[in-house]
């Protein structure tokens, strides 16, 4: 049964507009920062031991960033907008330089995939200027790899996830689309190796699991669909969950594989058990939809952190370390 949690530790304020995503940066060692993207165009970049933003970067022409990460191996900072455009940053010596930006030609709100191939390769999934289309990029080179376009109308692609399986040749894709369909792809085939419906409205967002190959996704009702991926590459829809209230923004799953969290339509945070799909609390203090969630990867667990960000502009910061302990 779900319980009340409490309040969050602290709040973030001043980013100026709604709050579509967050990315940490806390395992360097350097100070802990969280990068937001707003609605209005900005990037922030808050200090976490002062609580206040060290910098704003205002990259996109105004136009709302959709999504933010960063590379393991070097001060970079990737950002994008519905500018259509994806931006390089260089953050060495506290700088923030632009050093390169990528077209992508898609003005919907699917955000980028990024897989770290090597500490200076890595590969880049995106919507395409044409509704069905995923693109991939091998970057900093902006090599093209493939174009992914599914054989049936399945609509606009809502959502993508890239990565590199312990066993297999090259990456796979999982796309989620407009009718509620989701594809996996083989990258390196350019072929479509399984579909399955999980919902009847839009894919709105997904998170997957890849050491358990266990994944959920959110649309715009009250359902949290869960699947899998058996090892002949075949998605298998599971028991999923009703909830209380219809929408989900985001969705994601703490890198111990302990929790998964769900940005919700009704202001609210939730927190499942990922290995049963229990409900364990509810994180209420926004006063708008709830758009991004982000785990931080601090080394030490008792100091992770969880991060909302909401339509109200606020990011509020919670302390669940000891939330999934067990074999939820």
């Amino acid at each position: 049964m779900s319980r009340r949690a409490p309040s969050p530790i602290y709040t973030l304020r001043g980013a100026g507009g709604p709050l579509n995503t967050l990315h940490f940066s806390c395992n360097g060692r350097g100070t802990p920062v969280l990068f937001s993207g707003s609605a209005k165009g900005s990037i922030h970049i808050w200090n976490l031991n002062s609580r206040r933003a060290l910098k704003v970067v205002e990259g996109h022409s105004g136009s709302s960033v959709i999504w933010v990460s960063t590379l393991q191996s070097t001060d970079t900072l990737i950002s994008q907008g519905r500018d259509m455009q994806v931006c390089l940053w260089d953050l060495r010596e506290g700088r923030i330089d632009l050093v390169e930006s990528l077209w992508t030609g898609s003005v919907g709100f699917c955000q980028c995939s990024l897989l770290e191939i090597s500490p200076s390769n890595y590969m880049l999934a995106f919507a395409g200027e044409q509704t069905e289309e995923i693109k991939i990029v091998e970057m900093p080179n902006k090599t093209p790899v493939c174009t992914l376009v599914p054989k049936a109308k399945l609509g606009m692609v809502m959502c993508v996830k890239l990565w590199q399986p312990d066993l297999g040749p090259g990456p796979l894709l999982l796309a989620g689309y407009e009718d509620g369909s989701l594809l996996l792809w083989d990258v390196t085939q350019r072929s479509q190796l399984s579909s399955l419906r999980v919902h009847p409205e839009p894919v709105m967002c997904l998170t997957f699991d890849t050491s358990s190959l266990r994944g959920a996704s959110g649309s715009s009702e009250k359902r949290l669909s869960s699947w899998t991926l058996d090892k002949q590459n075949n998605l298998q829809l599971q028991d999923g969950l009703t909830l209380v209230n219809p929408g989900i923004s985001q969705l994601c799953v703490r890198d111990d594989n302990k929790l998964l969290v769900s940005a919700g339509w009704d202001h609210r945070v939730r927190v499942f058990g990922w290995k049963k799909l229990r409900p364990l609390a509810v994180l209420q203090y926004h006063t708008d939809m709830v758009l991004s969630v982000a785990f931080s990867d601090h080394q030490n667990p008792r100091q992770r952190l969880l991060a909302a960000g909401s339509k109200d502009q606020r990011i509020s910061l919670w302390s669940i370390y000891s939330e999934g302990s067990g074999s939820s």
